[in-house]
């Protein structure tokens, strides 16, 4: 019955919808992520329809001409089993091209990944808890002034380029702070912090150590008078590990990162939260 199916772009009112799939799943997904998300590649979220129903979503964000990151990949319950996921992921796959593609997965799937030729990079843990925020001296709301040098920091942590996303993740919204610390002028370390359905999630946090990183934690609480919070931590910053441990947090969720081709060269060492599982 895949043969029915229509797949087209998402206008942001559909990645609304998609959004609602998620939370749904368990996602927790946050209160205004539908315009930053959606900014980032217009034409990178797609919808999977029977009709006038929507079934199934992807998002294939093309970052650059050559990385792209593979996420939203959801069916509706009552429509799995007929082709349908498979058809979307078949379309989204095909818009990337031959990019290197990433993507955050649950350690479950890794067999399917896997068979459509992503390897895995490492594992990711998000981790939950409570935390009493206060402000430090350094730490700073971002302003306009500071976007290319902000574009540039990113691309030095992640080895890629994610300009258009990355450019609309840092805008503050109603829901959304961000913050950066600065040493005469040149950015050390960033971080964002979101309202979700549940509770804030940090991401992303990028910090030249664990010391700077727990001030970054602390400030993005007290701008925000957040307590509970959500950070996802890639295993191999052990340093990450540590100091969310020391701080209560505790891990509630893994993801498999996994690229396609030759992955980006990012500097784990600084990357003490992902910036979303969505988007990488």
């Amino acid at each position: 019955m895949s043969h029915a199916l229509r797949i087209a772009p998402m206008s942001l009112e559909d990645l609304n919808v998609a959004i609602e799939w998620a939370a749904v799943e368990g996602w927790n997904p946050g209160l205004d992520d539908a315009s930053a998300f959606h900014a980032a590649d217009p034409n990178g979220f797609l919808m999977g329809w029977l009709g006038d129903e929507p079934v199934s979503a992807i998002s294939v964000v093309r970052h650059s001409e050559d990385f792209g990151f593979l996420g939203f990949y959801l069916c509706r319950p009552e429509y799995r089993g007929h082709g349908y996921g498979l058809t979307t992921w078949q379309a989204g796959m095909s818009y990337l091209e031959d990019r290197v593609i990433g993507l955050d997965g649950v350690p479950a799937q890794q067999d399917n990944y896997a068979a459509s030729g992503f390897a895995l990079a490492h594992n990711t843990q998000r981790y939950a808890g409570r935390i009493i925020g206060q402000a430090h001296a350094r730490i700073r709301a971002v302003k306009a002034s500071d976007h290319s040098d902000l574009l540039a920091f990113d691309r030095t942590i992640s080895g890629a380029d994610r300009s258009a996303y990355f450019a609309a993740w840092m805008k503050s919204a109603s829901t959304r702070q961000t913050l950066l610390r600065d040493s005469n002028g040149v950015i050390e370390a960033i971080g964002t912090i979101r309202a979700c359905r549940e509770g804030h999630k940090i991401g992303p946090l990028f910090a030249p150590d664990q010391a700077v990183a727990l001030q970054m934690i602390e400030a993005l609480c007290a701008a925000v008078d957040a307590h509970e919070i959500m950070i996802d931590v890639p295993d191999p910053n052990v340093s990450g590990v540590d100091l969310v441990t020391s701080l209560g947090l505790e891990a509630v969720f893994s993801c498999a990162r996994m690229y396609r081709g030759a992955p980006p060269t990012r500097d784990l060492t600084r990357i003490f939260s992902e910036t979303t599982f969505e988007l990488g």
